[in-house]
């Protein structure tokens, strides 16, 4: 079969959310998209690559082939026997990295939409939905909590079916709810924060979680007044609180004074889910934190030619 050509001088936008992921007790189950972006700009030269990046991360992420957003955009041509032409990137990042707020997933799933809008162009025969989109994605980063509230917004749950492929159902949460982000200066890996969760847990703390895990849902779409007591987590924060205990402190003093607040995806950035009338009610974090109060991204990954 002939690989499709993309066509010289093309250029591909791309804007994509941050994400929060387990959102209390639905470890790598759920995520929820954030309206805060990382702006991405692809044009199709001849040969090679240039990356070209400002905001978060400027001075520490790769400047050549090894960018993440670029990986995942040539894998991407590789799925859909695409040529590999000459790329120059533009990124404009305001996800904060290594907090827990997905900015590895934005810039994979980044990288596949560009991907995916250039095989377009270039007559691909093949196509990549949004579900084998999602399949790739986590293959390639890892965590499909992630990787769907990115790319589809809203409330997002996430399963595999027998086959392994990556199922994922999208929510509209609840107008009324209001995510505010907790950013410490800290980052902490995903890596180091899995070493720590024991490879099995007593069956009262599975019960537990499974039934807030439900009760969750009922609170972002219908329940905010819920909230509380259904981010109630006992799977995965308690086993990890050593690898930030700056953030694990300030989830439990907000939890005891009733507010929705725990580790967003694997810290130490805190997520509190409250709503606008109670936004005040969050302090104002230590010195060193950074608060955002946020709207939920309603549509995940944009992408537009030219």
């Amino acid at each position: 079969m002939s690989t499709s050509v993309v066509p010289q001088g093309m250029c591909v936008r791309a804007r994509v959310p941050a994400t929060s992921a387990n959102l209390g007790p639905a470890f790598d189950t759920a995520g929820l998209s954030l309206a805060l972006y990382d702006d991405l700009e692809v044009s199709v030269g001849t040969d090679g690559c240039s990356v070209e990046v400002t905001g978060e991360g400027a001075g520490s992420v790769p400047r050549d082939e090894s960018h993440l957003v670029l990986r995942a955009l040539r894998a991407g041509l590789d799925h859909l026997g695409t040529d590999q032409p000459g790329l120059l990137l533009r990124a404009h990042n305001r996800i904060p990295h290594g907090r827990g707020l997905g900015s590895s997933a934005a810039a994979t799933v980044a990288g596949l939409v560009v991907a995916r809008e250039l095989a377009r162009s270039a007559g691909s025969p093949r196509v990549l939905d949004d579900l084998s989109l999602l399949t790739l994605a986590t293959s390639f980063e890892g965590h499909a909590d992630n990787v769907a509230a990115a790319l589809l917004g809203g409330l997002v749950l996430v399963w595999a079916d027998p086959a392994s492929n990556v199922q994922a159902v999208r929510l509209s949460p609840d107008p009324r709810v209001r995510p505010v982000l907790l950013v410490p200066l800290d980052t902490l890996s995903t890596a180091r924060a899995r070493e720590l969760l024991p490879e099995s847990v007593p069956h009262r703390v599975a019960t537990h979680s499974a039934g807030r895990a439900a009760l969750l849902v009922t609170a972002l779409t219908q329940r905010p007044d819920l909230l509380w007591a259904a981010t109630e987590d006992r799977l995965h924060q308690p086993y990890r609180a050593s690898a930030f205990p700056e953030s694990m402190a300030l989830v439990e003093d907000l939890r005891a004074q009733g507010v929705a607040a725990m580790i967003s995806g694997a810290g130490p950035g805190v997520l509190v889910l409250t709503t606008a009338e109670n936004v005040s009610s969050v302090l104002v974090p230590p010195d060193g934190w950074q608060r955002l109060v946020l709207d939920v991204d309603q549509d995940g990954a944009r992408v537009r030619v030219g």
